[in-house]
């Protein structure tokens, strides 16, 4: 009998909430998924949903007060990554797990040049001199498309565009050869040309590396080449998670479904923009019943009473739609 592959990474139940003034926000309220080997996840969701908080709860980057993780673990290759010393998590935070930041240039030393933030990975994790660390880094550089490295490694991230800074931040979270690499809506803010460079980018280096990779975006378009699965959050839970196909094809969440209807490439030319009525809720307060059933046109009485858990309908996709889940609404209608 072969044995079951582990995963890389496996979080359950997880919880981060944060306690304020104005009362406790749940923005990650019992999460749970996997990660494998050489896969790429994509998280996906409207802001606020609680994506980047859960990759942040991962790596330790929650800032306690306000924030504190109340349940769950995070089991990265046998090391519970919630209750390590931060020692043990330093000592996997840059190396073996990477981050790619959602904005370059609030990310970036402004008063540091962009060679001494690029090779400080190298010179934190491994035994190796400032020359070599340096050659390692110019060779990052001009992997990720850099022009003129060797002179551009010097400049300071001012004297970078916006495509550039954000190269740089892959090649930061690169040069160490993570095995899991997180991406935080990479390509925000830039335009459609260098958005489409930097994800063939990160599909080419994922290939060569071997790495996993959690993609985080707002936009359900973009993970459509490069995720194999995806999980879609809203409001601190996960409400549906297949893989990439299903997801596309077969959506069951009528949530995943506006996701859909809101990417402009798929709209009717002619025809107004879609857009999902409402707004997100307000974490701190009961969130009685379906969290979007307020936002849902296909919501019932039982859907604001009743909170519908995250059940695997099929193989290998799970969702939280109450009445999807007794039948009462078909995929193509949601």
């Amino acid at each position: 009998m072969l044995d079951t592959p582990v995963p890389l990474l496996s979080v359950t139940d997880l919880r981060t909430y944060f306690h304020t003034r104005n009362g406790v926000y749940r923005a990650v309220d019992g999460v749970s998924f996997q990660v494998e080997r050489g896969e790429t996840l994509g998280i996906v969701g409207e802001s606020g949903s609680g994506k980047s908080v859960t990759c942040y709860s991962l790596m330790g980057l929650v800032a306690r007060p306000p924030g504190r993780i109340e349940s769950g673990s995070a089991v990265f290759d046998g090391v519970d990554l919630l209750r390590c010393s931060p020692g043990e998590l330093r000592q996997i935070r840059g190396k073996r797990i990477s981050m790619i930041f959602q904005d370059p240039m609030t990310s970036l030393n402004p008063y540091l040049r962009i060679s001494e933030q690029l090779i400080e990975p190298l010179l934190i994790h491994e035994d190796i001199s400032r020359r070599q660390a340096l050659e390692r880094g110019l060779a990052m550089l001009e992997a990720v498309g850099i022009n003129d490295a060797a002179k551009r490694i010097h400049f300071y991230p001012h004297e970078f565009s916006g495509g550039m800074r954000q190269r740089v931040m892959i090649a930061m979270a690169l040069i160490t050869h993570p095995e899991l690499l997180i991406a935080d809506e990479p390509t925000t803010a830039l335009d459609v040309t260098v958005q489409a460079q930097i994800l063939e980018l990160i599909k080419r280096l994922q290939g060569e590396i071997g790495m996993a990779v959690i993609f985080i975006t707002h936009d359900l378009g973009v993970v459509s080449g490069l995720c194999d699965r995806v999980q879609v959050m809203y409001a601190g839970k996960i409400v549906e998670a297949s893989d990439t196909r299903t997801i596309f094809y077969r959506p069951q969440h009528p949530y995943t479904r506006a996701l859909q209807r809101s990417i402009p490439a798929l709209q009717p030319k002619g025809k107004e923009l879609y857009t999902i009525p409402g707004l997100p809720p307000d974490l701190s307060k009961p969130l009685p019943g379906c969290p979007f059933a307020p936002r849902c046109d296909y919501a019932a009485d039982k859907c604001r009473l009743t909170t519908p858990g995250l059940l695997e309908m099929e193989p290998g996709h799970r969702h939280a739609c109450l009445r999807a889940q007794q039948g009462e609404i078909s995929p193509e209608k949601a």
